[in-house]
């Protein structure tokens, strides 16, 4: 087993205040959340009781975005802010499909390091390994990433439920970019993001909430979302509800369509 580390010293875990990938984890039914995980995850289900729908919606998304990928023959997958492994995982969904291909996981959360075992456990035929860095390090993710795959060939950069947790001010747009740039022609971008668009008021008192515990949620609207995929040739259908992205490569989500999911989805592909 193999760990391609970014340099910097894990750090400890904080549980004196909400993390959001362990508050998904918990909204997944998962055991790997503290007690103030959970109370801000039932202050978020106060305001919206369908908020673990939406994360089971947005985890189907990854995964038939993942299986499309592999079944138009990419080989190379990284997935930054991976979170708490959750099976079925990314390299599990890609290597069924294809036994050869090779995932990268970054997420720079010391509680995903200590569940890397899980995510490493990959076919004999391909690759999966672990980096610990932060999307706001593009240049240690990319060094990282360069250790194990092969920038000369293309690579899905999935960025799952991830950059409603940078906000512009961070600069997220330009670090998807930075991202993107290093990868070749053929490449693809997978992204799923919340929005506001759909919940306004439940929306911003959600992001007041989670500002007062020290979490940033950055909820963009249509436009704002489209805008990471400047450049690149969206896959049909475009951006769209996450649950109505190809849902035939998939199962549906108990309750997916008993309201509003309020996030958009979208892959798209690099010429």
């Amino acid at each position: 087993m193999e760990f391609v580390m970014s340099g910097r010293s894990p750090v400890e875990i904080d549980t004196s205040r909400p993390h959001p990938a362990r508050m998904y984890d918990w909204y997944l039914g998962g055991k790997d959340n503290y007690p103030v995980d959970e109370a801000m995850g039932r202050q978020m289900l106060a305001l919206d009781p369908r908020v673990p729908v939406m994360a089971r919606v947005n985890r189907a998304f990854m995964h038939r975005a993942t299986r499309w990928l592999a079944e138009n023959g990419v080989r190379q997958f990284l997935d930054v802010g991976t979170g708490i492994p959750t099976e079925p995982n990314l390299h599990q969904i890609a290597q069924r499909v294809a036994p050869e291909s090779s995932v990268v996981y970054c997420d720079n959360d010391p509680i995903v390091l200590a569940h890397a075992a899980a995510l490493l456990r990959g076919t004999p035929e391909g690759r999966t390994e672990y980096l610990q860095a932060d999307v706001r390090d593009p240049d240690a993710v990319i060094e990282g990433a360069k250790q194990v795959l092969d920038f000369g060939r293309p690579v899905a950069l999935s960025l799952i439920a991830l950059l409603h947790f940078v906000s512009d001010a961070d600069g997220a747009h330009a670090l998807v970019g930075r991202l993107m740039s290093e990868l070749p022609s053929g490449s693809y971008l997978v992204v799923s993001h919340a929005t506001a668009d759909f919940t306004p008021e439940e929306s911003k008192a959600a992001t007041e909430k989670l500002k007062a515990a020290g979490v940033t949620l950055a909820l963009r609207s249509r436009e704002e979302f489209a805008r990471f995929f400047d450049g690149l040739e969206l896959v049909d259908p475009g951006v769209a509800v996450p649950h109505q992205w190809h849902p035939e490569l998939g199962e549906p989500i108990p309750g997916q369509d008993d309201g509003v999911i309020p996030g958009y989805g979208a892959v798209g592909r690099k010429a």
